[in-house]
């Protein structure tokens, strides 16, 4: 009968030894997984966007209080650049694209661009 099973193990248990302790047991390797790269979603300051506008964008679109965006809004104003916020790839081009159509259909020139952490 053995000889009808390929690859059985044969001993003098007639191969159940080997079965009964998990020997010639394969396990699927399972593939290592990484954390997604991080993105940071940056707005620019410049001389023409009011500083409300700012504000309402970081309310509407990065979920921030109105304390939390008046000091990101003063923090860009101060230095020239600021962060909204940090996420994977997709959800930070797509903030980046939410915030750009929105400023151009309102006619500001916000500039709003992304940069890998």
């Amino acid at each position: 009968m053995d000889q009808d099973i390929p690859n059985t193990p044969s001993g003098p248990d007639g191969g159940r030894e080997g079965r009964e302790s998990g020997a010639g047991v394969m396990l699927k390797a399972r593939p290592k997984t990484r954390r997604p790269s991080m993105y940071k979603v940056l707005l620019l300051n410049d001389d023409f966007t009011p500083m409300d506008f700012v504000v309402h964008i970081l309310e509407k679109f990065f979920g921030k209080t109105r304390a939390e965006a008046t000091d990101i809004m003063l923090h860009v104003h101060r230095r020239g650049v600021g962060i909204c916020g940090i996420y994977t790839y997709e959800i930070a081009e797509t903030k980046v694209t939410q915030v750009m159509d929105y400023a151009r259909a309102r006619e500001q020139p916000l500039q709003c661009t992304m940069e890998k952490e």
